[in-house]
């Protein structure tokens, strides 16, 4: 019988130059820029840098705000397909049905060092997610939807249409820093996903459609919704420990602790949890930030094992973020999809030239016909 690995874990399937993750050291880089020192850059700068493998001019960076700004609204049959999607169907559930239904001809040019066709039109739909996901959540309140904003920035204009007013400086800080940090992870389960439908010479809005349904799993990209959710039932930090223990007593995962690929603290963890105690600090969310700070530690004290150090994720502090920013816990993962389709994108232009039929074997462990049996 052959060796099976049903997660392909170590199993290299292809070469990338997007982004390393080096799981020993604790190190996340995109084209080569530590993700620390990334941070603290402009989102349009890391979006330009991860698709196109340059730090863009200034008037490149002005162009894209451009571009994505022109490319935000909704068209009136994009209007009419988002109302007739069924109250109470996740918001993830209705990104991944819209997204191949979206209208990508371009509404006005932009140069782009790249000819193929996957950059303007996933550029498009980068620039639609928002959106969706602000017209869909206000739709879901009964308040008046689309609200389209003027801003330049990304992240002003998508909180400026979820709640109608103007965000503060920090909190668009805030979503800038956390979409950074999770725009890209490498060959993930949604970029893989994604991958597969391109192999197949698949339009670039049904791999994003596929990278979205696979994200929408509480092992990936759910986990920061579940680890909120875990915080809101443990209630308050002198509960978190008895929270973790019977948790564990009954078999159950603590969503957001440890990360797969690496072996000490996720880098993204590190630099979002004092962004999110600056951003709870005298909110509402301070006690959510607490409680999640004190399952941490629980879990650390319960958990861990010499030689397997285990902290929290980027998932796991995300919520606290986004619930300071006024965004329900069942958008928290829209919000993802919302920063990681630049990564989608940046495969797609990678990968699409040199793209094979991904058709992997399986072993048949199933009944052989009569004849074979008998012989």
């Amino acid at each position: 019988m052959p060796t099976i690995d049903t997660g392909l874990e170590g199993v290299v399937v292809g070469s990338t130059a997007i982004s390393h993750v080096e799981g020993e050291l604790g190190r996340l880089s995109y084209r080569g820029y530590d993700i620390a020192d990334l941070a603290e850059r402009s989102f349009l700068q890391v979006v330009w840098l991860l698709l196109f493998d340059a730090i863009p001019s200034a008037q490149q960076e002005q162009q894209l705000a451009q571009f994505l700004a022109a490319h935000r609204s909704l068209s009136d049959n994009e209007q009419a397909l988002l109302a007739a999607i069924p109250t109470g169907t996740h918001p993830m559930l209705m990104l991944q049905g819209m997204v191949p239904l979206l209208e990508l001809q371009p509404r006005e040019t932009m140069t782009l060092p790249t000819t193929s066709a996957d950059a303007l039109e996933g550029l498009i739909i980068a620039a639609r997610l928002p959106l969706l996901i602000a017209s869909y959540y206000r739709r879901e309140q009964g308040l008046s939807w689309p609200l389209n904003s003027h801003a330049s920035e990304p992240h002003r204009a998508f909180l400026q249409a979820l709640h109608g007013d103007n965000p503060t400086a920090l909190q668009v800080e805030a979503l800038d820093t956390a979409q950074i940090l999770q725009m890209e992870h490498s060959y993930n389960a949604g970029t893989f996903a994604g991958r597969v439908a391109l192999s197949t010479q698949a339009p670039i809005a049904s791999s994003i459609s596929a990278s979205l349904g696979t994200l929408f799993g509480k092992l990936h990209g759910g986990a920061d919704q579940a680890a909120l959710e875990a915080a809101l039932a443990a209630g308050n930090p002198q509960q978190a420990a008895t929270y973790v223990r019977e948790c564990l007593a009954k078999g159950e995962r603590i969503m957001g602790m440890g990360h797969r690929e690496y072996r000490t603290v996720d880098p993204r963890a590190g630099l979002l949890k004092p962004l999110a105690r600056r951003l709870c600090a005298g909110t509402d969310s301070a006690n959510v930030l607490a409680t999640l700070e004190a399952i941490e530690a629980a879990c650390v004290e319960q958990l861990e094992k010499p030689g397997r150090p285990i902290r929290a994720n980027v998932e796991f502090y995300k919520g606290a973020v986004f619930s300071a920013l006024g965004i329900p816990p069942r958008y928290f993962t829209a919000l993802f999809a919302m920063g990681r389709v630049y990564g989608y994108i940046a495969h797609a232009l990678e990968f699409r030239p040199e793209a094979r039929l991904i058709r992997p074997r399986a072993h048949y462990e199933g009944r052989l016909p009569n004849n074979d049996q008998a012989a």
